[in-house]
């Protein structure tokens, strides 16, 4: 047996709030340095207004790599963390902390098993919710991460609570919710994707008892949630980063951002940043679902010694 066991007592609501937040976090910390180079292939190429010359080019997820520490240093591979973390405590723990209830909601009562439409529904709702609710963090952290592809250098903002003031200012409060429509599509899909797979095929290994509820379990369903993820998210998830990294009247709206990616780059710039796309989702949902999974018992098991 590999980790905790599952506890005799099913995690509360509140635990998975927590649980799903703190996991998110720790594979946020693991993986940033992949968000950031998906990022900055993802806007590489695009026309900024104005135009400037002088700006890096960037060749694949190492070189995009080995080219921010050259030029920015290393701690350019964790710019923006601190609203990354600030968005995973705020945006996981709503998607997942509360799929499981959600679904419960949906699935109908005395039904034996819960339906691949409850689950969806559940997927897009929690999506949804967690979205709204954290998409200032979310336009920050694409900020930061994309601050070192401008030219010459440029800084736009001295730290994470003077780029959350300075969009304000400068864009309006509805600047710190720009890309907001994209961005639910985007997660209400990838939530889909990571979670509602995840929990098809963790079921299906215990169903055919090919192994048992615990870590290997957790990290086969991770990587196969990790790829159907970035497979459908991806067209999406290129279009969200662009919107919102967007200076004032670049754009008027998500289409003419989407029509300006593929006059310029064609249906294949729907899909820039691939690779590291999918090293981060991978990797991410591999460390988030098997702490989420361990630190939902761990608490579980903690609590009856508390009391």
């Amino acid at each position: 047996m590999v980790g905790l066991k599952p506890p005799e007592v099913p995690p509360t609501a509140a635990v998975k709030f927590f649980s799903a937040g703190t996991a998110a976090c720790i594979a946020d910390l693991c993986t940033f340095p992949l968000d950031t180079a998906k990022v900055r292939l993802q806007i590489q190429g695009e026309v900024r207004i104005p135009r400037s010359t002088g700006t890096v080019e960037y060749r694949g997820v190492l070189g995009t790599l080995s080219t921010m520490v050259r030029t920015e240093g290393p701690r350019s591979l964790y710019s923006g963390l601190a609203a990354g973390l600030q968005r995973q405590m705020s945006f996981a723990s709503i998607r997942i902390g509360l799929y499981d209830s959600v679904k419960q909601l949906y699935t109908p009562k005395g039904a034996e098993s819960t339906g691949l439409a409850a689950r969806l529904l559940a997927g897009c709702t929690t999506g949804a919710v967690a979205v709204t609710c954290a998409q200032p963090t979310d336009v920050v952290k694409v900020r930061f991460q994309a601050n070192g592809a401008t030219p010459d250098g440029a800084r736009r903002y001295s730290g994470t609570m003077d780029a959350y003031r300075t969009i304000a200012r400068e864009e309006g409060v509805r600047g710190l919710w720009r890309g907001t429509l994209p961005n639910i599509a985007r997660n209400a899909i990838v939530n889909c994707g990571e979670l509602v797979t995840y929990d098809l095929i963790k079921d299906a290994l215990l169903r055919a008892q090919l192994l048992t509820d615990n870590v290997p379990c957790h990290f086969v369903a991770a990587f196969g949630a990790g790829f159907c993820a970035t497979v459908v998210a991806s067209p999406v998830d290129v279009v969200k980063t662009r919107y919102m990294n967007a200076g004032p009247g670049q754009y008027r709206n998500v289409l003419s951002c989407l029509l300006a990616l593929l006059m310029q780059d064609g249906v294949t710039g729907l899909y820039k940043g691939f690779v590291p796309s999918f090293l981060r989702l991978g990797s991410w949902n591999i460390v988030m679902f098997t702490s989420y999974e361990q630190l939902q018992r761990a608490v579980t098991l903690a609590r009856p010694a508390q009391s």
